[in-house]
């Protein structure tokens, strides 16, 4: 039985929005709070264009759907699932739950998801809701709103080794809730944070930044296969480690690298130290997650995956 989709119109996700939208193919791309930062954290490399997202009529009243904030994760759980879907690929559910995540780029929308339990299909609406992330005007120094042609051919090289990791999709190595990247972790803040460095607008923040002193441990958040140690122009040191299931955590600006590509790492093991190597103004670790290419908000997967919003 296949899902029926009817489509209402296709939009083209804003090229800003991050380092990535949605990938249908492997592509790089807190309520309003308007607070400036103690210490500011620049914007990383910007996104190309990413493919148009197909957006459904709103869902028929009675019928299953939950709102979902962009950078969301929805829970749907059940006895017996044995398949999870949307309009773009199918997976297995994971503790016995089928998990969407909605890309931070998403706009306002319906989009219909699935899972197969009993030998029937099981339809459900997310409801895309307007983003509420805070907005920040910074003023920086020049150099580092408009780079040169030495650091973007930089950044473009690097863009190409990092683009590919969105796709994997190996076996999953985790379960819910994700460890703390730090040990004593201070409140993540700033997912979502829409900036302006010198009027200009720049990508949406899609990590979590938590406030750290340069040679604080960074520890990984599950169980998984690190597949990038390096240091990199915007990112500075940084390691991505591939936990399964379409799930890659991210540390950024690190000051110390303890782990080396193709290594398998335990959860809570140290991966390095972190510091504010990269393209920022302060010490500090970003710490950020892509789901089946999707940019997600952390937090939420720290804590109780059964509060989590479900239809």
């Amino acid at each position: 039985m296949g899902v029926h989709i009817q489509v209402l119109r296709l939009f083209a996700v804003p090229p800003r929005l991050g380092l990535a939208a949605l990938f249908l193919a492997a592509a790089i791309g807190a309520p309003p709070v308007l607070a400036r930062a103690a210490a500011p954290l620049l914007p990383g490399p910007q996104a190309p264009d990413p493919v148009p997202v197909r957006l459904l009529d709103p869902p028929p009243a009675g019928s299953r759907n939950v709102g979902v904030v962009p950078g969301g994760v929805v829970r749907w759980a059940g006895e017996g699932i044995t398949r999870c879907g949307d309009a773009r690929e199918t997976w297995a559910p994971l503790d016995g739950a089928c998990l969407y995540p909605v890309d931070l780029g998403q706009e306002e929308g319906a989009l219909e998801v699935y899972r197969d339990l009993g030998g029937r299909r099981e339809t459900a609406t997310l409801r895309v809701l307007p983003p509420s992330y805070a907005a920040e005007h910074l003023e920086v120094d020049p150099g580092k709103v408009r780079l040169s042609k030495k650091n973007r051919l930089r950044a473009d090289r690097e863009r190409e080794v990092v683009v590919p990791l969105f796709s994997l999709r190996t076996n999953p190595a985790f379960s819910l809730p994700l460890g703390s990247p730090l040990e004593h972790a201070p409140p993540p803040r700033n997912f979502g944070t829409r900036r302006l460095f010198n009027g200009e607008t720049r990508s949406a923040h899609g990590g979590a930044d938590y406030r750290a002193p340069t040679g604080t441990p960074v520890l990984a958040a599950e169980e998984g296969l690190v597949v990038l140690a390096a240091d990199h122009f915007f990112a500075g040191k940084n390691v991505f480690v591939d936990h399964g299931g379409g799930l890659l955590s991210m540390y950024m600006h690190l000051s110390r690298i303890d782990v080396r590509k193709g290594r398998r790492v335990k959860k809570g093991e140290r991966l390095g130290l972190s510091g504010a190597t990269g393209r920022v103004t302060g010490p500090h670790l970003h710490f950020g997650l892509r789901w089946r290419g999707a940019k997600v908000d952390p937090a939420p997967l720290l804590g109780d995956p059964a509060k989590l919003p479900s239809p």
